[in-house]
């Protein structure tokens, strides 16, 4: 066994170890949902700060935001600025959110949806989007996991019935991951969110500053990059171009990022609102880091590393996203590739782990208890939960062993498409009260138009053309269903308000927001 191997296998077995610890960490009585998947709500700014960016910064994105870069050039650095932009939006309205949840009791976005407007089949429409919305992730944190595993050589495998040849390492990472959620939850995954951020910012530092040593300098990195992958492509005769298209992206994008239901998770398990406005302040941090792994995309193109045996091995199976992975190891000591590997294995982990407990609470709250078992007690609620984040796991490692790639990837913009169409009920339900009729018809126009756009670009894109005014506007997906959305919304609480047919029902008050 090599010092690559030997290194990657210590650090994870000890992050094994320190998930089945978290729940004596801060003991709590884990038979209890909201100490089970908030960890108690109990977190301060620190813990909360590894959470979050453990949570919206995982291994996927250490992959494929380097290898967008790598392929596609610049377009692939539009992450950076919105998830800067999104801190202010975090700032102003999550604070509302943490308050009335912890008065309330609620556990979940689609919990506050339901106490807001008094209609279970709007909360039932946000939670299925945030279940069906989230899975995708689940599995394209497995897929994370394949590439760390391939370009470590662990290619062992066994045959199982309808499953066919499986990795033994990644059900290895899957056992790991189930145990440590089931036994810890939110608690377990919070310790290893500190280790893993530790890791990568470890990891990025050391790589901004040896790679460009060995590969002589910036200057030269980017002398080296392809001048049409350096800027957005030119907008052609009667087109708004690339440029509105890397705008409407990052603004959907910013909207929808924190309404996932592993980032709610995240924040309402805080102690406080100020936690969260502190940690709105803090965390671009992550910006600034992800700003630089986005930059390994660059250093790889000028390494040469398509032509790197270590590339070649993996290309037929993960194409550009094992840029990255070739790159470590080919400049990179042995155990120094070792511990960043580490850190994407670990990074992808945390995330699942963290994704797959809002599955359980969400599907728990707000389709079990709602519609199956009103009267189930707190204990049935935790259980239940549990055996959910299970089976979350399990359905993502299915997704990922049977069906291609591509198809996460592509249930993944589909997802960041509906998620973005709970806006109106959820982020603008904190100010205003919509009929919450008219935000179902609305929620339902923008799934089915932005669904359609992206079928209609054969799943291939989210960045659907609009013809306006003899102008192309090449928009993303979701800001425009979105659009549709609001108008639907809105016209229909004004002609239920005025036919005098409005719904009022409403138990949070005022004072719960403050």
């Amino acid at each position: 066994m090599n010092i690559t191997i030997i290194v990657f296998t210590a650090l994870f077995l000890f992050v094994a170890l320190l998930g089945l610890f978290g729940s004596r960490w801060r003991a709590g009585d884990l038979s209890q949902l909201h100490e089970w998947g908030l960890g108690g709500r109990s977190f301060g700014t620190l813990i909360t700060w590894f959470l979050l960016g453990g949570d919206l910064y995982t291994a996927y994105t250490f992959i494929a935001v380097p290898a967008l870069m790598f392929g596609a050039g610049a377009n692939g650095f539009f992450a950076v600025p919105y998830a800067a932009l999104m801190y202010p939006m975090l700032f102003m309205a999550f604070p509302r959110l943490w308050s009335v949840s912890n008065k309330r009791g609620y556990i979940t976005a689609a919990d506050f949806v339901r106490g807001r407007f008094g209609h279970r089949g709007l909360a039932l429409a946000v939670a299925v989007t945030g279940l069906v919305a989230v899975m995708p992730y689940i599995a394209l944190q497995l897929v994370g996991m394949q590439v760390v595993i391939a370009a470590l050589g662990l290619d062992y495998a066994v045959t199982f019935p309808l499953l066919g040849s499986v990795s033994v390492p990644l059900i290895a990472a899957f056992c790991v991951l189930a145990a440590f959620t089931y036994t810890s939850g939110l608690r377990g995954t919070a310790l290893i969110a500190v280790v893993k951020d530790l890791l990568v910012y470890i990891t990025v530092l050391v790589a901004i500053i040896i790679i460009p040593a060995q590969l002589g300098g910036y200057a030269k990195i980017f002398a080296a990059v392809p001048p049409k992958q350096l800027l957005l492509p030119p907008a052609p005769e009667g087109s708004l171009g690339a440029s509105f298209a890397y705008m409407s992206l990052a603004v959907g994008s910013l909207l929808a990022l924190f309404l996932y239901p592993h980032s709610v998770t995240g924040l309402l398990s805080s102690s406080s609102r100020h936690v969260i406005r502190r940690n709105a302040i803090v965390l671009p941090a992550y910006s600034v880091a992800l700003a630089l792994i986005a930059l390994l995309g660059y250093m790889a193109i000028a390494s040469g590393v398509k032509e790197m045996p270590e590339y070649a091995a993996g290309f037929k199976s993960f194409g550009n996203n094992f840029a990255v992975p070739a790159l470590f190891l080919h400049l990179f000591p042995g155990w120094f590739a070792g511990f960043a590997f580490a850190a994407i294995a670990i990074g992808a982990l945390m995330p699942a782990s963290i994704m797959a407990i809002a599955c359980g609470n969400m599907f728990t709250r707000n389709i079990f208890k709602d519609f199956i078992a009103p009267d189930c007690t707190p204990q049935t609620e935790a259980k239940v939960a549990k055996l959910v984040a299970f089976t979350a796991k399990l359905g993502a490692l299915f997704f990922v062993l049977k069906l291609q790639t591509a198809y996460a990837i592509q249930l993944q913009l589909l997802g960041g498409i509906w998620i973005c169409q709970t806006v109106p009920a959820v982020l603008l339900g904190l100010y205003v009260r919509l009929d919450p009729r008219g935000l179902l018809a609305g929620w339902a126009a923008g799934v089915g138009v932005g669904t359609w756009m992206v079928a209609e670009l054969s799943f291939k894109s989210s960045v659907y053309p609009l013809h306006l005014l003899g102008w192309t506007v090449p928009c993303y997906a979701a800001l425009s269903a979105l659009l549709v959305n609001l108008v639907v919304s809105w016209l229909l609480t004004l002609i239920l308000r005025a036919t005098g047919n409005a719904s009022l029902s409403d138990e949070t008050l005022a004072a719960d927001y403050g």
